[in-house]
């Protein structure tokens, strides 16, 4: 696990204070990357049951990376927006990609039967999602999710 310096994210009135990356590679790493999402979403100041929503999350583009890519990374941030804050998790990896990005963030889609909902659960569990990718290219998903009142 690194932390890395203050630094701005690209979008105009978002402010990354700080970034935990968390190298993933094993399921090891996918529950590391999930106990680094519920000590940030706790200390900011999240309800539990959003704790347990941002780390299932986190728990199915991480282990995504596992299980597609082999190795990659897990970020977790503080965004401010406005008058908001949240946390900001980006996935990424240099894996195969993926070839229909629509078809895979459709519910039901899941390749891999009985080990959890995968990015169509992660998208619906998030209030913002996206992803970026491309066959041979490897995939970054990047999801925030906002404190509410």
């Amino acid at each position: 696990m690194q932390i890395l310096p203050n630094e701005t994210a690209g979008t105009a009135g978002d402010s990354a204070a700080d970034e935990v990356w968390t190298e993933i590679r094993s399921a090891q790493d996918v529950l590391k990357a999930r106990h680094v999402g519920r000590c940030r979403a706790l200390s900011l100041g999240f309800r539990r049951p959003d704790v347990s929503l941002l780390a299932a999350a986190i728990s199915e583009v991480a282990r995504n990376i596992v299980d597609h890519a082999k190795a990659g990374q897990v970020a977790v941030s503080v965004v401010r927006q406005g008058g908001r804050r949240g946390l900001m998790i980006i996935a990424r990896d240099r894996g195969p990609g993926i070839r229909n990005i629509d078809e895979v963030t459709q519910y039901g889609s899941s390749g891999f039967e009985g080990q959890g909902v995968g990015l169509p659960g992660a998208k619906l569990l998030m209030d913002e999602f996206e992803i970026v990718s491309g066959e041979g290219r490897g995939t970054t998903v990047t999801m925030t999710k906002w404190i509410t009142a």
